[in-house]
């Protein structure tokens, strides 16, 4: 290509609230390329990017995943050097508001005190009294906290505010919407973004569906994508929560067409695991090659 990585990423201001995108300016430098439009793509290969937003990045997130810089900078090399063969890119966002069942104002301890971040609350602590629902949801809080256990899904967490819609942490990483958008241009193509994680009563990890919802909402937009393409990379943040979830779901989903679920490829240096998580998410990704017939490779040794 004639417009050279650093002309669209500064790696300085990966997760920087510094960086300025001059959208129109990335536009021009990719419809300068004169690349065949991805509608022409006789391969074609899809990019699922999850939550690459900035309250996910470290130095600025209000969630911070440790590795999230190196992260950026890694996936967008590995768009840059395959923008020619890229030929779609879906990107999901977390967006909250800030009544919501993993926020703490969503909950209150016999003082009337909200609880710290990161704090693990149970049907069995809300039995005894420990937490209550602050604003009269007890029955739908505990139908789900119930829920929750019986399907063997992860505790509730109190996560700290995050991804708050409206927000600047929000928002895609900035060096990443740059290369976002030079594809898009240069492939005469527009990225298709995903919101998930709007229901006040559920968790949602995974862009398919929430930990429990009673209503059974199935995003088959995300899974007819997947299905219509002859390769699928997944990367993103965190590898240990969204990312993993949103495998395991698309992987439910297909578990009885080992054709679809042998053409993904987790992009394993594209994305980190939040604290602690580091083993369990390596030994659940490795189960689900096994299963499932998955790849996990490191981008550069993917070469479209």
């Amino acid at each position: 290509m004639n417009t050279t990585y650093q002309q669209i990423i500064d790696v300085n201001h990966i997760a920087s609230y510094k960086s300025v995108e001059h959208i129109p300016d990335i536009l021009a430098l990719g419809r300068s390329e004169n690349i065949n439009p991805a509608s022409q793509d006789q391969k074609r290969n899809l990019l699922l990017a999850i939550d690459v937003q900035n309250d996910f990045m470290e130095s600025i997130g209000s969630l911070a995943v440790p590795g999230s810089k190196e992260d950026v900078q890694r996936l967008t090399k590995w768009m840059y050097h395959n923008i020619a063969s890229l030929t779609q890119i879906i990107c999901s966002l977390d967006c909250h508001s800030l009544m919501q069942v993993f926020h703490p104002v969503w909950w209150i301890d016999r003082e009337g005190n909200h609880p710290s971040p990161f704090t693990i609350i149970t049907y069995e602590d809300v039995v005894q009294g420990i937490w209550t629902a602050a604003n009269g949801e007890h029955d739908r809080s505990m139908d789900y906290l119930h829920n929750l256990e019986i399907e063997n899904k992860k505790n509730l967490c109190i996560w700290p505010y995050h991804c708050l819609e409206g927000t600047v942490g929000a928002k895609l990483e900035s060096q990443f919407t740059k290369m976002l958008y030079f594809h898009a241009a240069a492939r005469s193509t527009a990225p298709r973004l995903i919101y998930k994680g709007q229901n006040p009563y559920s968790e949602m990890y995974g862009i398919i569906k929430a930990e429990y919802d009673p209503e059974h909402y199935i995003n088959f937009e995300v899974l007819n994508a997947v299905s219509q393409y002859d390769s699928i990379y997944i990367a993103g943040q965190a590898s240990s929560h969204c990312v993993l979830a949103s495998v395991n779901q698309i992987l439910e989903y297909f578990a009885d067409n080992r054709e679809i679920t042998s053409r993904i490829t987790i992009l394993e240096d594209c994305m980190s695991p939040i604290t602690g998580f580091e083993d369990s998410t390596k030994q659940q990704f490795e189960a689900l090659r096994k299963q499932y017939g998955i790849h996990i490779c490191k981008s550069t040794d993917i070469n479209l």
